[in-house]
């Protein structure tokens, strides 16, 4: 049997950083996608006491015995229920931790560790102890803040959560899951998170589950309905960033500046606010009016996040070269590098702008805004 999931990486639209000091953030799914391709064997064929894993962007296949998984990975049999995540206590992501060192990891990838070590939880958890192949692709790039892991956790979740279910109708179309599998999914895919980030929001996972736009505040999410079509140019540029530090960084900055970096927060929180009323309205505005009032919100806070000292010269000169052609960006993410937002008012040509920025080194890619969330095929 073969079951299919797909889940999109997301964009923070606004607010990051501040987000850390109680203002609103606005998060979107984009519409590029890690894939899951979930591999069953019959009882009788052969093979069928293995896991394997396949990164087939990376060339690289990891399998296991179920015999070492299963003298490896503690279950406790009567308190097993896939329909109840709880997390990885950290003695168990110790013997986990054993288990993907013995796949002798290239030096240079050793930072798939703790996605690896998040395959394996998920799996023995949600399916037990059977055989099966993995198979990844992602359009996704590693690392640059466009929440890449979260796609991963989400669409394997899926993926297994699909493969248990008693419903398989079969198609090539994609179709998404019903809203107890959806909320089930996420729990878990939160838990991924936690052995890969240690104490992640929620907020990357909850909008590749879903889909569409979602508002976080204070740790709590809404869940938008966009109402208007939002297409972006997203530039990654390269520059690898410690998150750890920046955040570190904009706590330093607020606390020898209390009153001004309180006043930017507030400022971010207000841009926040307005810009998911633009996005939800259905008053009779025209969208050219709207993208109007998103390329100054997206202005100024790109400003103001300059102000909390989180941008980089790369992230400038994005900035710089998307100007020139009367364009609007802003960073997304921790900043420090990472990638960088560009809105692209309907009807925009973008060849000539990304021609310039690829010549600078820099990788694009266009994007819809606000699509689907976890998707299933069989």
């Amino acid at each position: 049997m073969e079951v299919k999931a797909r889940a999109p990486g997301k964009i923070i639209l606004a607010g990051e950083h501040a987000v850390v000091h109680g203002s609103t953030a606005v998060a979107a799914a984009i519409d590029l996608y890690t894939y899951v391709t979930l591999r069953l064997p019959l009882q009788s064929a052969e093979n069928n006491d293995r896991l394997t894993l396949q990164l087939k962007d990376l060339s690289l296949e990891f399998s296991w015995s179920l015999a070492r998984l299963k003298e490896a990975i503690p279950c406790d049999s009567s308190t097993f229920s896939s329909s109840k995540p709880t997390s990885c206590s950290g003695e168990t992501l110790k013997s986990i931790a054993v288990l993907v060192e013995e796949q002798n990891i290239p030096e240079a990838k050793i930072w798939l560790s703790s996605g690896i070590s998040t395959f394996l939880w998920l799996y023995t958890n949600i399916l037990g102890f059977n055989p099966a192949t993995v198979i990844i692709t992602t359009e996704l790039p590693y690392g640059s803040g466009l929440g890449s892991s979260a796609a991963f956790c989400v669409a394997l979740t899926a993926a297994l959560i699909a493969s248990s279910s008693s419903d398989k109708t079969r198609g090539d179309a994609w179709s998404s899951l019903d809203e107890t599998n959806l909320e089930l999914l996420n729990k878990w895919a939160f838990e991924g998170e936690k052995i890969i980030h240690g104490k992640p929001s929620g907020i990357d996972n909850t909008v590749s589950a879903y889909g569409n736009m979602i508002k976080f505040c204070s740790g709590e999410i809404t869940r938008l309905q966009s109402n208007m079509p939002l297409r972006m140019l997203i530039t990654n540029t390269k520059v690898g960033r410690n998150t750890k530090a920046l955040v570190s960084g904009v706590s330093e900055r607020t606390v020898r500046h209390p009153d001004a970096m309180n006043s930017v927060f507030s400022a971010v929180d207000s841009i926040s606010k307005e810009l998911a009323t633009i996005i939800q309205s259905k008053d009779e505005n025209s969208v050219t009016e709207k993208e109007e009032r998103i390329k100054e919100l997206m202005e100024m806070n790109q400003g103001l996040l300059q102000s909390m000292g989180v941008s980089h010269s790369s992230i400038d000169t994005v900035i710089r070269t998307t100007l020139k052609h009367k364009l609007t960006s802003k960073l997304t993410g921790a900043g420090g590098g990472g990638c960088v937002l560009t809105l692209l008012p309907t009807r925009t040509v973008v060849d000539k702008v990304v021609e310039e920025l690829e010549s600078s080194g820099f990788q694009c890619f266009t994007a819809s805004i606000g699509g689907n969330g976890a998707q299933i095929c069989f």
